[in-house]
């Protein structure tokens, strides 16, 4: 027999509230984000950023847009957009700065203290 969960739908998720010396946004990628988000009709909705196992320099940061934070998340208000954060992937983007250009080789850039070495493709990197 398998158990029923015991969380409701109703149920608020256990977050922190984060500031942007964890991470934050530039004004420009607070308007793609911004604009992202409208486009799915998520005006309430979150960026998250994470840090995986990948990429050619050993780590890979992975962002999606999502409805709201998760449990556990880390919280952050930056430049009229919320970011959350997993516990994990904040050890490896405290200090970290997204910014996104509008060019042929633009898209949103990580400009990551923490990273020791990262790749030319700017997607991955070694802490």
């Amino acid at each position: 027999m398998i158990a029923a969960s015991s969380k409701t739908s109703d149920q608020k998720p256990n977050i922190r509230e984060g500031d942007e010396r964890l991470i934050r946004v530039t004004e420009n990628a607070s308007n793609k984000v911004a604009s992202l988000l409208q486009k799915q009709g998520r005006d309430q909705g979150v960026l998250r950023v994470a840090v995986v196992g990948g990429g050619c320099s050993g780590m890979q940061y992975k962002m999606d847009l999502q409805d709201g934070p998760a449990n556990r998340d880390i919280l952050v208000r930056s430049n009229g957009i919320m970011i959350v954060v997993d516990p994990k992937s904040a050890m490896y983007v405290t200090g970290t700065e997204l910014d996104y250009e509008e060019s042929l080789e633009g898209g949103f850039k990580v400009n990551n203290p923490n990273a020791a070495t990262s790749c030319s493709c700017g997607e991955s990197f070694s802490a």
